[in-house]
């Protein structure tokens, strides 16, 4: 995989501008390269990754180069076109790319848009049988998810806003405070993001609105990601320790909690980045309304019991030990734990269904219930 600067292309498209932006595109001088940001020289450095085989997907969507569930479902989409590359010409060509698609479903087990996407390219090829093109059939569905997010993550918007604009009338057209966890902006997602494409959208129709940002330990995915396309983006945003929200909803600084998720069942849990579920109580307990964001690539209709059913991910105890910044113009990791102290890395929770007041989605905004997902979603939940 190799790293390097971009040029003059390489300064970030204002996000609610930029309608052209992606987080992962086919290399423009290359077609057998595809181009990804590196999410974890962010905030201090724009640096462009070039995958060029399918494990280095693996390794993107593994060592975290490349965050959220739309995206990482679309960079397995794009790394079975780089497996399909690599297998052309081979007798066993099937195989090989059915081999990559088993690793690339274990790089990480909670957010179900990988194996969604997975799922999704091989039935394509699975379908057009041995003689087919499978460079240009895995090339075409790469691109058609890619293109499919951008239109679902603005419908997530429209709708979303809807709900920010009603605050902001009741208000009187004062400022509108939403919070938010993780990044599910358009960093997680191939533009827009679910989370904030409201945010974005509030804004361009003229809606003063203010977004605190939770860091989200342990790796700070807010204040790294989060707050840096919020700033890109023009937004007012505030960065807060994770465990401020509940005194934020205590004073009544927060009007509307909106976050991600990574996995939704029918029923209407959703499993995010380890702290949401505590947002939920906090949101319960101030009577904050508490959305969550999601594109139907992300309900797992064959799982109703999100405590007992998703799987979630335990990472590496480095990301809780260890922290990587800025020391003037020097990037440095430094240790902040003791070495005899054991560390436990919990990447998820899951937040139950009676605690959501809604799902928000590119189809409408629904109840966190079977019925409320089915009633947007009746094909999808009628084939579950």
């Amino acid at each position: 995989m190799v790293d390097h600067l971009p040029g003059h292309k390489g300064r970030y498209i204002l996000l609610n501008r930029g309608e052209n932006f992606r987080t992962i595109w086919l290399h423009p001088d290359d077609d057998q390269t595809v181009q990804i940001i590196d999410q974890r020289r962010l905030p201090h450095e724009y640096t462009v990754s070039d995958l060029r085989s399918y494990r280095d997907g693996i390794t993107a969507i593994a060592e975290m180069l490349v965050r959220g569930a739309p995206l990482i479902g679309a960079t397995a989409a794009w790394s079975l076109y780089l497996a399909a590359l690599e297998a052309r010409g081979q007798r066993d060509a099937a195989a090989f790319i059915q081999t990559a698609a088993d690793e690339l479903a274990a790089s990480r087990p909670t957010a179900v848009n990988l194996r969604w996407a997975l799922d999704r390219v091989m039935h394509r090829l699975h379908t057009a049988g041995p003689d087919a093109d499978r460079v240009a059939l895995t090339r075409a569905e790469a691109e058609a998810i890619c293109d499919e997010d951008v239109e679902i993550s603005l419908g997530i918007g429209r709708h979303g806003r809807a709900l920010i604009e009603e605050i902001s009338k009741r208000k009187n057209g004062a400022t509108v405070n939403v919070l938010t966890h993780c990044n599910a902006g358009s960093l997680a997602t191939i533009n827009w993001g679910t989370a904030t494409a409201p945010i974005y959208l509030a804004q361009q129709a003229g809606i003063d609105v203010h977004v605190w940002v939770d860091e989200t330990r342990p790796r700070n995915q807010g204040s790294q990601l989060t707050a840096w396309e919020l700033a890109e983006s023009g937004v007012p945003h505030t960065l807060i320790v994770d465990n401020a929200g509940g005194h934020l909803m205590q004073h009544g600084m927060v009007d509307i909690c909106i976050t991600g998720t990574d996995r939704t069942t029918r029923s209407g849990d959703v499993a995010n980045k380890i702290g949401t579920y505590l947002k939920a109580l906090a949101a319960a307990d101030n009577n904050v309304p508490f959305y969550v964001a999601l594109p139907s690539t992300t309900i797992d209709w064959d799982i109703s019991d999100g405590v007992k059913d998703i799987p979630i991910e335990e990472r590496d105890s480095r990301e809780v030990s260890h922290i990587w910044g800025r020391s003037g113009s020097e990037l440095l990791e430094v240790v902040t734990v003791g070495e005899r102290t054991p560390i436990s890395n919990f990447a998820f929770d899951v937040t139950p269904a009676r605690l959501i007041t809604g799902l928000i989605t590119e189809h409408g905004v629904c109840a966190a219930t079977e019925q409320g997902l089915s009633s947007l979603f009746p094909e999808q939940a009628k084939r579950a």
